[in-house]
């Protein structure tokens, strides 16, 4: 049995019951092969003794001490116990906040053992946090290593500690090695069944470190190998090789107002080279915030329309989505064009809907610009070829799969403004090909971003009013809708009612969320678009899709509360005109170390690529990779910003076993091949694999 297969579910272990079954739920643990991965977060040394004179910030208190006498501070309900405890080295105090009555278990006189981390505070080496056993009796949870795991809910550290060494004892140590011997030897690794151990059940400090890496190691081979097996699955959906007509996307690029850039021109020759290949196009487009990839996306779509194909082209909002088919419309009217083009989105009326479903079905739509909506069952294609994908991160793996399978063997084009860390794209993207664009359009001037401290914020009012008056537009962003009471923050709703009565009384402010209707969000956005309103006020519901060149100002209050990602976006949404442009990142009085390195990084840099690798570091891979909104990645373990060096062997490791053997068909790799079958019939929190759905975007 592999670990893929431990899929009995957690009530089946003493102890756990519903209500901490729906605890364990909430950190992604259902089956009992999830808890045998949920690997702990550090480990409490109480086989080394450290007596109370030897106590540092980072060296906790592992000794046996005596209690010698008992106080009290503070009186009535605040009165609070005081254990003062005597080992060979020194004297402590367990405060014991809330827990007076350990004053019976902890009597006078009365040898212990205990752990906890002291610090010197009003003249006494005082620990608030801390455990005791009786040192008469048989030792519980001393002179042993104690794993420490993330909790969720009322989970406890004894809780997940009794039921992970149940499900080592009576699972861990029966599930079968996956790997052939010669690469566990070749690794250093462990067998799984004794990683598990060393992990949750150490003998050592030593142990974990070597059990870990067996873990991470087989979490990253398994997700190669699927990309792997993946990649050689689209290599043998073999086509013949053709040679793509282009002369309507010759004469779009002869009627545009502008010239390509190098980049575009290299990406489009790159794109077409993939679309006439003998094997179906998988790429990722990767490029700054309005550096051009949507009309290399359209220049490429007409190939395949002029060759008698449709193409589809996602975009994860209604906004997005209606911006694409107006531009798109407006371009091809102006070249006209002989293209059919149609929206298709969760708004459109039931009296329309059926008939533009039916043109699809028919081929009479040549390109469909659309949301989730297209996703749906309902929705056939008549000969659909290309699938192009904006803001990819954004669209689950199982909708991205729905629209796949909606045609036969279709070209893919991913597109993301957010560009993905080297170290993500590799492991993430690993079978597909990368282009970027990194050229800005000439006459595009770098957005200047300035930080200020909220109480500054006039100042800041003053700057964008100057720019109203001359003729600009502003974007005031905030992190919530309306005031919820729940924590000072401004919302949109109310700043919405102050902007345009106090700050701009003379200007036209316009609001749009997640709550205003979509009708009268795309009529707001219009209006911003036609310059008859000034001032759009919104939370980040603007993040992607709106481009307006007369829009100069990007104020984000509030900016520690936004990702790295985030705000570079928003920032994004301005500087699309010939104008200098602003940012000003409004930010609160007291930040977390991580919220000030954000604000640096944006404040120093307008590189999205650079801005990228600082976010994988600050953040690591699970929010980069859009783990919540995509599920593309999920790893367990491993962590690409500590674990790349692994990575890379598990990649090499899987790749030359595909070369050498593509099926698996090796005896020795059968238990390769029969765990991963039983990933790829489970969900994607499936440990260690990926179906073959989740690692193709």
């Amino acid at each position: 049995m592999h670990v893929a297969e431990v899929t009995q579910p957690v009530t089946d272990l003493p102890g756990v019951g519903p209500t901490r079954s729906e605890d364990l739920a909430r950190l992604g643990i259902t089956t009992i092969g999830d808890l045998l991965l949920h690997v702990p977060r550090e480990y409490e040394d109480r086989s080394t003794p450290v007596p109370l004179a030897r106590a540092q910030p980072d060296r906790p208190v592992n000794t046996v001490a005596q209690v010698v006498a008992h106080s009290y501070i503070g009186g009535g309900p605040r009165r609070t116990l005081k254990v003062h405890i005597r080992d060979e080295t020194g004297i402590g105090v367990l405060v014991c906040f809330g827990r007076n009555f350990l004053a019976r278990s902890l009597a006078e006189g009365k040898t212990i053992r205990v752990y906890g981390q002291f610090s010197r505070r009003y003249g006494d080496l005082q620990a608030t946090a801390f455990e005791f056993e009786d040192a008469e009796a048989p030792p519980r949870k001393f002179g042993i290593i104690l794993p420490v795991y993330p909790l969720a809910g009322r989970l406890t550290q004894h809780d997940l500690r009794r039921a992970v060494t149940a499900a080592v004892k009576r699972y861990g140590r029966n599930v079968t090695q996956e790997l052939p011997d010669s690469l566990v030897r070749r690794r250093d690794l462990l067998p799984t069944a004794q990683a598990l151990e060393a992990v949750h059940l150490p003998a050592s400090l030593d142990e974990p470190r070597k059990g870990l890496r067996t873990l991470v190691y087989l979490e990253l081979f398994f997700l190669q190998l699927a990309i792997g097996i993946r990649s050689a699955e689209r290599h043998r959906s073999s086509r013949p090789a053709r040679t793509l007509p282009h002369v309507l996307a010759d004469r779009l690029v002869e009627t545009l107002p502008f010239s390509l850039t190098t980049d575009q021109k290299r990406v489009m020759e790159e794109i077409k080279s993939d679309l006439e290949a003998g094997i179906p196009m998988a790429r990722l487009l990767q490029g700054e915030v309005g550096s051009g990839k949507t009309i290399v996306a359209l220049l490429s779509a007409l190939m395949i329309v002029e060759a008698g194909h449709q193409v589809a082209l996602m975009a994860p909002t209604e906004l997005l989505a209606r911006q694409h088919a107006d531009a798109t419309a407006r371009l091809f009217a102006t070249t006209t064009l002989d293209v059919s083009v149609a929206l298709l989105s969760g708004t459109v009326p039931a009296s329309t809907r059926r008939p533009l479903i039916d043109a699809i079905a028919s081929g009479a739509v040549d390109l469909v610009i659309g949301t989730h909506a297209v996703f749906t069952p309902d929705v056939a294609f008549r000969n659909l070829q290309y699938v192009i994908i904006d803001e990819q991160h954004r669209f689950g793996v199982l909708q991205r799969a729905a629209l796949l399978q909606k045609a036969r063997r279709p070209d893919l084009l991913l597109m993301t403004a957010t560009p993905i860390p080297r170290t993500l794209a590799l492991t993430v993207f690993g079978d597909m090909k990368v282009s970027s664009i990194r050229e800005m359009p000439s006459g595009r001037l770098p957005v200047e971003t300035h930080l200020a401290r909220h109480g500054n914020e006039a100042k800041v009012y003053e700057f964008v009013r100057r720019e109203l008056a001359a003729g600009r537009q502003a974007y005031f962003v905030y992190p919530r809708i309306d005031d919820t009471g729940a924590l000072a923050l401004r919302d949109a709703e109310s700043m919405w009612q102050t902007l345009q009565e106090e700050v701009y009384p003379g200007f036209s402010v316009g609001l749009v969320h997640s709550r205003v209707a979509d009708e009268e969000k795309r009529r707001t956005m219009e209006q911003f678009r036609r310059g008859e309103l000034q001032v759009l006020v919104a939370t980040s519901v603007v993040e992607v899709g709106v481009d307006v060149p007369n829009a100069t100002c990007m104020v984000v209050e509030h900016a520690e509360r936004f990702g790295l990602a985030a705000l570079h976006q928003l920032r994004g949404r301005v500087g699309r005109g010939t104008h200098q442009s602003y940012c000003f990142l409004v930010y609160a009085e007291e930040l977390t170390d991580a919220a000030k390195e954000r604000l640096k990084v944006l404040h120093l840099t307008t590189d999205g690529f650079e801005i990228a690798e600082e976010d994988l570091r600050i953040r690591g891979p699970g929010d980069i990779a859009g783990t919540q909104q995509a599920g593309y990645l999920r790893l367990r373990i491993a962590d690409l910003a500590r674990d790349m060096g692994v990575m890379n062997e598990a990649r090499s490791d899987a790749f030359d076993m595909l070369e050498a053997d593509p099926f698996l068909a090796d005896p020795a790799h059968a238990p390769l091949a029969a765990s991963l079958d039983a990933a790829r019939a489970m969900s994607r929190h499936t440990p260690f694999s990926c179906s073959e759905t989740e690692v193709s975007a």
